[in-house]
């Protein structure tokens, strides 16, 4: 970037609103690292429930807003997502406009040229309607999965949702390679709700100046020539936003990393462990979790298992596990509370990733080559596993559900057998083009520096409009 596009940029101010979800807020900070680096000041708006610490980004400035939810709503994050996520956008709106007058009135500030907010707060689109502000959404999900949400109303009016048990294996016909199960759901008091606010996101994105993705042409190309055609607004797949930076070993979220599982790995045998993390959010039942802790046991791999605390319906933490159990392995497994993942990925040992699919974890496994077993658990996890498993062939589902035979037979298909040695092969082709797409002349590179001229486009529009 020359000195003269730098200048241009300085005193332009950008508003940052994440979703208060750590698989949210994580990708909007990483936004916000490179719009930084670009020669732009960065203000995050964030909500005081599950706050980042500004201490440890001291080149941004934070405004807190109250979200005004009652205690019993601030837990159901947990039992109905839904709800939390409608609560949210019906809650924030008078608090968060209020914030962004405040910030757009301060003259002691730079201008402000737009808002980039999550696409899940599609409140925020008539917000900024309102005070004039052009907004840009980030969508930290896969393309792929945005193409099937914004084909709800088709695929209610099809009779595929609300989803029947009768046809969970029946094909998607109009959306392959999906099948009924595989369509995005999630456990709700009122399906109806998930269905609203689907279409509230679809609908307030299109309504947008742009989308940001965190992911790169490569690897969606039909999704995003899809969504291109469909929502009429400049799309800007910049990802994977994780690498352009060294990864921090500072975690943003709540839980604390627990060091013991690098000097391990380092132990290790290269490629021959299997990490299991579920992200911050699923859970399992005690059946669950003892079916996967007896067939990592008898895989007779060595394995890096995350349990957090709270991983397991009614159990404080490794309760349910059989007296013994980890002895028995002699130091073939390891299990922590919370591990840095990133760092995990890059491991020479690891040589599968057991996932939920949650897309900032299947994007950090194709970024390092590190082939996938696949539970998703709810959402657009099973449009991600599907296309791990199906489209681009990186990875293997556990198809029956979790139970320890179908579970150590996965394993070892993955891990020992000639059809893990594709699939490894096809994974790190794939890595390759992600390590392009970030090089000068590579796709996210030059739809970075489009999203840059973009801002300063909309910018000098909106003023022109005052």
């Amino acid at each position: 970037m020359s000195n003269s596009e730098m200048e241009q940029r300085k005193g332009r101010r950008l508003v940052l609103f994440p979703l208060p979800l750590q698989g949210h807020i994580n990708p909007m900070l990483d936004l916000a690292n490179i719009l930084h680096s670009r020669g732009f000041s960065i203000t995050i708006i964030h909500t005081t429930f599950n706050s980042p610490e500004p201490s440890n980004y001291p080149h941004f400035a934070f405004r807190f807003i109250s979200e005004n939810l009652p205690e019993h709503h601030r837990t159901c994050c947990k039992t109905d997502l839904v709800a939390f996520l409608s609560m949210l956008n019906t809650k924030c709106g008078p608090p968060f406009r209020d914030c962004l007058t405040d910030l757009l009135s301060d003259a002691s500030e730079e201008p402000i040229a737009c808002l980039i907010s999550d696409a899940i707060l599609y409140f925020t689109q008539d917000v900024a309607s309102e005070l004039k502000l052009p907004r840009l959404v980030l969508r930290t999900g896969a393309a792929s999965s945005f193409c099937v949400f914004s084909a709800f109303p088709l695929l209610k009016e099809k009779g595929y949702l609300p989803i029947q048990d009768s046809r969970l294996d029946e094909p998607v016909v109009e959306l392959p390679p999906l099948r009924v199960k595989d369509l995005p759901s999630i456990h709700t008091n009122d399906p109806e709700d998930l269905y609203n606010l689907v279409n509230s996101m679809v609908s307030q994105s299109k309504a947008s100046s742009g989308i940001i993705w965190n992911t790169f042409q490569e690897l969606e190309p039909t999704a995003l020539e899809t969504l291109h055609q469909q929502l009429g607004v400049p799309l800007f797949p910049i990802g994977p936003f994780h690498k352009r930076f060294a990864a921090t070993s500072s975690p943003s979220g709540p839980l604390t990393h627990d060091g013991t599982c690098i000097p391990w790995l380092d132990k290790q045998v290269p490629q021959s462990v299997v990490y299991v993390g579920f992200g911050s959010l699923a859970t399992i039942s005690k059946t669950q979790f003892l079916e996967i802790a007896w067939g990592l046991a008898n895989s007779n791999q060595p394995f890096l298992w995350v349990v957090r605390p709270d991983l397991i319906h009614g159990s404080d933490w490794l309760e349910p596990l059989p007296n013994g159990f980890l002895e028995a392995l002699g130091g073939r497994g390891h299990i922590v509370k919370w591990a840095p993942q990133q760092q995990v990925l890059t491991h020479p040992s690891v040589g599968a990733f057991w996932t939920h699919n949650g897309w900032n974890s299947t994007l950090e496994s194709i970024c390092e080559g590190v082939p996938m077993i696949c539970m998703p658990c709810f959402t657009d996890q099973r449009v991600n596993a599907r296309f791990v498993s199906e489209v681009w062939g990186i990875g293997l589902q556990l198809e029956k559900g979790v139970e320890r035979g179908e579970i150590e037979r996965t394993i070892k298909r993955l891990m020992v057998e000639k059809e893990g040695e594709n699939i490894r092969e096809r994974m790190l082709c794939l890595k390759e083009k992600s390590d392009h797409c970030l090089s000068r002349d590579g796709f996210s590179r030059q739809s970075s520096d489009n999203l840059v001229r973009h801002i300063l486009l909309l910018e000098s529009l909106n003023f022109h409009a005052h």
